[in-house]
């Protein structure tokens, strides 16, 4: 990898964004065209900065996923491929097991909905356990009955995407950080992508076809070409609290709550992380900037084209109860605790201190809608991964063969015209 302008002017492929899901693609792309020209241009000074660096670190094995969705599909092939690649890579992983657990009577449909969600999904080795069951695993937690999943893991995501990085420059691909891309200019079948750099350099690199996975970025980046999106990226911040060294002995593995289907998110829980850290979240309200980590972070220009998009007002009206709910939340770190002690009572204030922070690209249609599935869409020599949410990372390389297909057709079409 490198900051400065690259080696050629001219490019096959362009790949714009450097996270895990962008790195994946130029993979695949690689090992399918070996011969091919590409580049992969990630704005910021390191690859995996932002989703990709900043998620919680689980394998998911697709429990929770409408059955023939894409993400049930990918997550529970990419499951496999994910621990595949870890063991030949040598990358440390734990298969530590994830409990979903029900607090009482009116939770119990939602928790075999996802039960059989996960077994049509095709989920090995799942099991409906009761309280004696969930003690055993999980002494510290509560319930009335759980699903516990034993092949749910944890991974540094950041590890494995710098992994699949280096393969990509192995076989002969580039990656140029520190190259934000402003412009995209099509014509005769080509496209000109500008480039601007922290130092104010800028220059220009032709390309025959662009893959874009820019994540928090991705409507702006379909925008530029031409190819208005059909969604808009909100962007929602998740804070979390980590557990005193002293009291990581309260959480084994991960513990979730039965998520409420109406929403992407699935509530505050407690996960065990590789460096043996716990964390307990994450919230998820609006963030004020498209990066932006702390409540503090205010970009007017981000914030704007939230507020003055018809699509988020009509979301917030069906949901304003839960959002009023998660920033009280955010602010009163009581009101936190008491949402953690539902799932583990003996759970204190001080036994939490102040965590990371993550922000979701939150892909929302012009009717409010929250869009759930990934989303991959097309127009000329150009293919832009529109929303790539959890579990992203756990499917990455089944995305990568998914966005690599996408792409051989419309380019393969763009080239036969």
């Amino acid at each position: 990898m490198r900051q400065t302008k690259p080696e050629y002017i001219k490019y096959d492929l362009a790949i714009v964004g450097g996270g895990i899901v962008g790195l994946a693609t130029a993979r695949e792309m690689l090992l399918r065209q070996p011969r091919l020209r590409l580049i992969v241009l990630e704005k910021e000074k390191d690859i995996v900065q932002h989703q990709s660096g900043h998620n919680s670190g689980v394998i998911h094995t697709g429990i929770y996923y409408t059955p023939g969705s894409l993400k049930a599909k990918a997550c529970v092939e990419g499951h496999r491929e994910a621990i595949k690649f870890c063991q030949e890579k040598g990358i440390p992983y734990e298969l530590c097991g994830k409990v979903i657990v029900a607090l009482d009577e009116s939770e119990l449909p939602r928790l075999m909905d996802i039960y059989n969600r996960g077994l049509t999904n095709g989920v090995q080795g799942l099991e409906l356990i009761g309280p004696e069951r969930l003690r055993e695993l999980e002494p510290y937690a509560t319930g009335i009955k759980a699903i516990y999943s034993p092949n749910t893991g944890i991974v540094d995501w950041a590890k494995v995407a710098r992994a699949y990085a280096e393969e990509v420059m192995a076989q002969g691909g580039e990656i140029v950080t520190d190259s934000a891309v402003y412009a995209l200019t099509s014509s005769n079948n080509r496209t000109m992508i500008s480039v601007r750099q922290s130092n104010k350099v800028e220059f220009e690199l032709e390309a025959d076809n662009i893959i874009t996975c820019g994540g928090l970025q991705s409507d702006l980046l379909a925008n530029m070409s031409g190819e208005k999106s059909a969604v808009q990226i909100v962007p929602f911040r998740g804070d979390y609290y980590v557990l005193r060294p002293e009291k990581r002995y309260m959480c084994r593995s991960l513990i979730y709550p039965v998520p409420d289907p109406r929403f992407p998110f699935l509530g505050v829980h407690f996960t065990k992380r590789m460096d043996g850290e716990v964390w307990a979240g994450p919230n998820a309200v609006l963030a004020f900037a498209r990066e932006g980590y702390r409540r503090r972070d205010i970009k007017p220009q981000d914030l704007g084209r939230v507020l003055g998009y018809a699509g988020f007002w009509k979301m917030a009206g069906k949901y304003w109860q839960m959002g009023l709910t998660e920033m009280y939340r955010d602010y009163l770190k009581s009101a936190y605790v008491k949402a953690l002690q539902r799932y583990m009572p003996e759970i204190s204030g001080a036994d939490l201190l102040p965590g990371p922070s993550g922000v979701r690209a939150q892909a929302i249609s012009a009717d409010g809608k929250l869009v759930d599935d990934f989303l991959i869409v097309h127009g000329q020599n150009v293919v832009h991964v529109q929303n790539a949410p959890s579990p992203a990372a756990t499917s990455s390389l089944v995305i990568a063969r998914m966005i690599a297909d996408e792409a051989e057709r419309t380019f393969q079409v763009n080239q036969k015209k």
